[in-house]
């Protein structure tokens, strides 16, 4: 009998990071957590931070952990990430400092002072990436535009699992997807925009070298090896980096018809398309052309996900209620329906100091009674998001000219079935939602790819579809979503 190969996967999200072993045996698949741990951000003077040296001392925790319990049979690792965000080193390959937090405020403002330069359409036809603060784009515009020291001194820009790769075995380079998320990559080309960043006088010598997903970049450190107690050598391959395109490569799609959704602290909404959709319309609508896995794009929408609802419960938490995530949707269910409704998306809602008050503060806005329980208040996160859902997919199908007949459910949120149920009732469609880890089966699967374990994406679909089931939604009271969704698109168009 064949003897089962493990690839690790290391998942890094916006608020728990996981590293999960693959095992792969004549077809089949068993997924099995090795090692869990938060991620979020650490405030310091005012600002965002992600605590790096913590991540990596976690994910050598992890690879420790995996060599010490299945040994040689792990033959690669895998890491993928959230996009934009990214690392600085010097000239000695030494971090200069703790990498900025996407919500951070210092982009406040920053997409003006960058179109004040070059026009928003001549940034979208070349790179087809939809207009958001948190693009590296306004990211390095910020650092310039305050005289940043690091950005002076830096000899080296690193994505954050590009960072990682790094740190493993030694090759400096960045994975073609997590490219398309800084909003300076040319989709068509696979090439970085360097003359847009000249024109904003951002340094473009700490660009690396693009490559795409599926590079064995090589092996473990020897020094590395050693700490963890690895006597072989493991692969260190880049899956698609981004962390959505993981999640995607590992859906079961029935049609090309079908849509997505990578649910988490951020939505992403779309589909699998062979090549960009960049045209006025795209523009209009704020739509992203993010790289795919294989050679193929993904048009999506970026909304905001569950961070709604987390924040939420942080909030509650903080005043020393622990009221856990069953206990608010069951009060949720007995809440009353479309009591009011916010569009998560709303400027307001990117970092409030109390997301509860910013609620507060839009439903006064827009003259609608306010949430008073905790039920309420999930309720109207839920009902809103699953109607933004709508909101998306309805923009998708102008935008292709196809008509959407399933929705895929990745990511966190498949846990939550309240909301897809709101979310089947909203769209009026099938919604299935698959495997919690899809983002680390992806990763996985990419790596058994690479090293010939698997010949195709449909391969690695049809194993995946073997080993894990989906859980189905059928709509439900569409005459009550139908008014709700009236609603809401007046709200939305209001602002």
């Amino acid at each position: 009998m064949m003897h089962s190969i493990t690839f690790l996967a290391v998942d890094l999200g916006s608020s728990h990071g996981r590293i999960l072993a693959i095992h792969w045996q004549e077809g089949r698949i068993k997924l099995e957590p090795v090692h869990y741990f938060e991620t979020g951000p650490t405030v310091l003077g005012g600002h965002l931070y992600w605590d790096v040296l913590k991540l990596w001392a976690e994910i050598k925790n992890g690879l420790q952990m995996s060599v010490k319990k299945f040994g040689r049979q792990v033959v690669s690792i895998g890491i993928d990430a959230w996009g934009v965000d990214f690392a600085l080193l010097d000239r000695d390959d030494e971090l200069i400092a703790n990498p900025y937090h996407y919500r951070d405020p210092r982009t406040v403002g920053m997409i003006e002072e960058v179109t004040q330069r070059i026009p928003q359409k001549e940034i979208y036809c070349r790179t087809g990436i939809q207009f958001m603060r948190i693009n590296t784009l306004y990211q390095l515009m910020a650092m310039r535009f305050q005289n940043s020291p690091q950005l002076c001194i830096a000899q080296t820009l690193l994505m954050i699992p590009d960072l990682f790769n790094f740190w493993l075995c030694g090759e400096k380079a960045c994975e073609f997807i997590e490219a398309t998320t800084t909003q300076f990559c040319d989709p068509s080309s696979r090439n970085w925009v360097y003359d847009l960043l000249e024109r904003l006088n951002i340094p473009t010598h700490i660009l690396q070298p693009i490559i795409p997903p599926g590079t064995v970049l090589g092996t473990l450190r020897l020094s590395l090896a050693q700490e963890v107690g690895a006597r072989h050598p493991i692969n260190v391959i880049t899956p698609p980096s981004h962390d959505t395109a993981s999640a995607v490569a590992a859906i079961p799609f029935g049609s090309p018809d079908s849509a997505f959704i990578s649910s988490g602290t951020w939505s992403l909404v779309g589909m699998e398309r062979p090549q960009p959709i960049i045209n006025p319309m795209s523009l209009a609508l704020n739509f992203t052309n993010e790289g795919g896995f294989p050679n193929c794009f993904l048009l999506m929408q970026n909304l905001t996900g569950l961070w709604l609802l987390q924040e939420c419960r942080r909030h509650w938490a903080n005043k020393d209620q622990t009221t856990s995530y069953p206990q608010l949707l069951n009060q949720a269910s007995a809440a009353i329906p479309f009591k009011c409704l916010i569009d998560p998306d709303d400027e307001r809602f990117i970092a409030p100091r109390s997301v509860p008050e910013a609620i507060r503060s839009f439903c006064r806005e827009t003259s609608q009674p306010m949430p008073k329980t905790e039920g309420e208040y999930t309720r109207c996160c839920l009902e809103s998001l699953a109607l933004k859902y709508r909101w998306a997919i309805e923009q998708l199908e102008m935008l292709t000219g196809t008509k959407v007949d399933t929705v895929h459910i990745v990511g966190g949120g498949t846990q939550n079935d309240l909301l897809n149920q709101f979310t089947s009732n909203a769209i009026g469609k099938l919604v299935l939602a698959g495997s919690l880890e899809a983002t680390g089966l992806g990763n996985a699967l990419v790596q058994a790819m690479t090293l010939g374990y698997l010949d195709s994406t449909k391969e690695l679909r049809s194993a995946i579809s073997r080993s894990f089931s989906s859980n189905s939604f059928e709509p439900d009271g569409r005459g009550l979503w139908e008014d709700a969704y009236g609603r809401f698109c007046r709200i939305v168009t209001r602002y």
